[in-house]
């Protein structure tokens, strides 16, 4: 079992309160390299959980592993080594497993326009997911349900439109309807709001914070704006370099970030006080992560000498897994110092 990391600093295991709904302990997700190049660890030992009826952000810059993740939590992408539970079950990998696994767990893409077949109408869109899982209830009924409880409304007025005749938040409605007719108990959303204009945005996460309201839904929101996430999550974890390494409670760690790269981060909101943080260089390759802090190469308190006292264990002693739950930790020798 994983080391988890108290605010303190020190370890306690998991399983205080209630079974999360979605469990992940010790992922990993290695892609072999190529051409005689070191293996990539995308996914390098995560531990996350995700309650009934509650939204958690997963934030982070691109190439952090964070789609790796969220495709390794639904099954699409096999993981090298850990486990993932849903409903306290292990995730089986067979295919009749996999479908039945699917209908309470879903996915919602970035880019509606490349999840919409131009050839299916709304209706076809929506409906494929009762086709596939073999639906015996009356389909018309489930599609209309599905379109109006995604902001669709009245709903036979979609059912024969095709993507190129909707606006793009409406493509990404009909998205959002596509995952809701299998009345799933979890939803995926990979960057659910980073294709829409402004104005559509705040439109998407609310009807997202309306599904949770009203049917209990809880959601993985995975995306690089942590201004996204204090509108929309519970509970938030960032990560870096195929790990995570603060998490907590929504207003606790965007509020008092502790760890500096989610001070580096919040930094750049146009909300933000002070001057932004300009991180050196791009994420180190996942085939060659750093010894110790995997951030120290980049970490601006580092570099700045404000961490000295600390500067030999950030380069040399790796950090633990921060635990999956609610509590407030960061992976960082200098704020476990303070």
């Amino acid at each position: 079992m994983s080391a988890r990391v108290s605010p303190d600093g020190s370890t306690a295991t998991a399983g205080d309160g209630a079974t999360p709904l979605l469990s992940a302990e010790g992922l990993r997700v290695v892609f072999p390299g190529r051409r005689g190049a070191p293996p990539a660890r995308a996914v390098d030992g995560v531990d996350l959980d995700v309650g009934a009826g509650e939204i958690v952000a997963l934030v982070g810059e691109s190439g952090c592993g964070k789609t790796t993740l969220a495709r390794s939590l639904l099954g699409l992408v096999r993981p090298t080594g850990g486990t993932v539970r849903f409903a306290g079950a292990p995730l089986a990998y067979t295919g009749k497993a996999l479908k039945a696994y699917r209908k309470r767990a879903q996915l919602v893409l970035q880019d509606p326009s490349g999840s919409l077949n131009p050839r299916h109408t709304v209706y076809d869109a929506v409906a494929e997911g009762l086709r596939i899982h073999g639906y015996a209830g009356d389909e018309r009924a489930a599609v209309a349900e599905a379109l109006s409880r995604a902001g669709l409304r009245p709903p036979e007025r979609f059912f024969l439109r095709y993507p190129h005749e909707l606006s793009g938040g409406q493509r990404q409605r009909v998205v959002i309807a596509g995952a809701l007719v299998l009345e799933p108990e979890l939803i995926v959303a990979d960057e659910p709001v980073a294709s829409l204009d402004a104005s559509v945005r705040g439109e998407i996460l609310a009807l997202l914070l309306r599904l949770r309201d009203e049917l209990g839904l809880s959601a993985l929101v995975v995306t690089h704006d942590l201004g996204l996430a204090w509108n929309i999550a519970d509970r938030v974890a960032v990560m870096y370099l195929g790990r995570i390494v603060e998490t907590g409670p929504v207003e606790s760690v965007l509020t008092n970030p502790r760890h500096p790269y989610t001070q580096a981060l919040l930094s750049v909101l146009p909300e933000s006080e002070g001057e932004p943080v300009v991180l050196t260089g791009e994420p180190p390759d996942p085939a060659r992560i750093p010894s110790g802090c995997r951030f120290h190469v980049r970490c601006q308190v580092l570099a700045s000498g404000a961490a000295d006292a600390v500067a030999d264990r950030c380069r040399t002693e790796d950090l633990p897994v921060l635990g999956g739950g609610g509590r407030s930790a960061a992976a960082c020798h200098w704020a476990r110092q303070g």
